[in-house]
């Protein structure tokens, strides 16, 4: 599993016109589930999204996390993280999870997220989306969990 996280000022997504998630101060996560994906994937970057020290304290340094800045997260679906160009010029999807597997991984990555108390947002799974964002920084983090074998 793949997480681009960007600490943003706001982020939305939009779907066919309509705003279908928008947050303020916070983070925007573009997520993609891998093939062979699993639960504890999904649950354990949710809790390092959480946790992740990339807002300013007091003092300026990177300290604090989202929840201690009561701040939201965006979620979006992108299953173009885990595109291969090892060969080529046109990315490979074959590392990806299906949709049907992937889908559910989504919505657990945000309900551990939501469990950790944060406000979670989402855009729309297989959905052509347009995302606005104002990048806080800029900090542009990249997580990644293989799974375990």
């Amino acid at each position: 599993m793949r997480a681009v996280v960007q600490r943003v000022s706001r982020a939305s997504v939009t779907v066919d016109g309509q705003t279908v998630g928008a947050i303020a101060s916070g983070l925007l996560v573009l997520l993609g589930v891998g093939a062979g994906d699993g639960e504890p994937e999904a649950r354990w970057l949710a809790h390092k999204t959480a946790n992740l020290r990339i807002f300013p304290d007091a003092a300026g340094k990177m300290n604090l996390s989202v929840m201690d800045t009561g701040g939201s997260v965006l979620v979006v679906s992108q299953f173009t993280l885990q595109g291969d160009i090892r060969r080529g010029f046109r990315p490979s999807f074959a590392h990806a999870a299906p949709p049907e597997l992937a889908e559910p991984l989504v919505e657990l990555f945000c309900d551990a997220l939501r469990a950790e108390d944060i406000h979670v947002e989402t855009g729309v799974f297989g959905a052509h989306m347009l995302v606005e964002l104002l990048n806080d920084g800029p900090v542009t983090i990249i997580m990644e969990r293989e799974p375990r074998s």
